[in-house]
């Protein structure tokens, strides 16, 4: 059966989230009677992600995984996992059990009269010096630079119409300005208040180096963000697979940027 609903995760180094986290969508999406696919990647970790994913991939035939060569940051993971996705909607989601999969229902929902439904972090669980504070004033000038004014850009937990990401020309860093780039190929966005959960297991990619990368990306947003949809540029290589897992169901797909198949 064709996915309604297609689910992109990256995973690296977090081999003690795999299993809850897949607990915890299969739970989710199944209460909503949608036909879905869960498309995991592994990007590049350095512990036993690949092969837990592999045991999942073993025993649940909605599970596609990606492994990549080497790490490539989420902008990859989301982008390979975008060429791959087969469902009319798309849902991004972190793979360390931050993002609540119970929320996904209500995003969905969203999305049969939207083209970007966006979760908003309203009570976050992190480092408020670190984390909270730089978000509020990257999220400000994120909005006043595209025409998107949302309060958290950074949530990892979206759901797009296929049509507005799929054809996106991402480079590193930019899943966080995804709102931005795929509003121009559909304008309807929406944000909904979600759970938003402290981290139990692994330990956090992101530092306040991050803070100084985002603020001078936003000085060539509109750049950026004419680059993402422009037709006569190529798309950039910005991962390589190392194999993907999935079941013959799978095999009748779309063709993206990956290898062949590994069942």
């Amino acid at each position: 059966m064709t996915p309604e609903v297609s689910i992109v995760v990256p995973l690296h180094n977090e081999e003690d989230n795999v299993g809850p986290l897949h607990d915890e969508l299969t739970s989710a999406l199944s209460a909503l009677g949608v036909a879905y696919e869960l498309i995991l990647v592994e990007d590049g970790s350095q512990d036993r992600t690949f092969v837990r994913l592999g045991e999942l991939h073993a025993k649940d035939p909605h599970v596609r995984v990606v492994q990549f060569t080497r790490n490539f940051g989420q902008t990859a993971g989301f982008a390979a996992g975008f060429a791959l996705a087969r469902g009319a909607f798309i849902a991004t989601v972190d793979g360390d059990l931050q993002n609540d999969p119970a929320d996904l229902g209500r995003l969905l929902s969203l999305a049969r009269t939207h083209d970007i439904v966006c979760g908003w972090r309203k009570d976050r669980k992190d480092a408020v010096l670190t984390r909270h504070v730089p978000s509020v004033i990257a999220n400000w000038l994120l909005g006043l630079v595209s025409g998107i004014p949302l309060h958290d850009n950074g949530c990892s937990l979206k759901v797009f119409r296929a049509e507005v990401v799929k054809p996106l020309k991402l480079r590193p860093g930019m899943h966080r300005y995804l709102p931005a780039l795929a509003s121009q190929l559909g304008g309807r966005v929406t944000e909904v208040v979600v759970n938003h959960r402290a981290r139990r297991f692994g330990q956090s990619k992101y530092g306040l180096s991050r803070t100084f990368t985002v603020a001078s990306d936003i000085l060539h947003l509109r750049r950026l963000m004419r680059e993402a949809v422009d037709p006569a540029l190529p798309t950039p290589r910005i991962y390589e697979i190392k194999q993907i897992l999935e079941s013959s169901e799978h095999y009748n797909r779309p063709g993206g940027n990956v290898v062949p198949r590994v069942t």
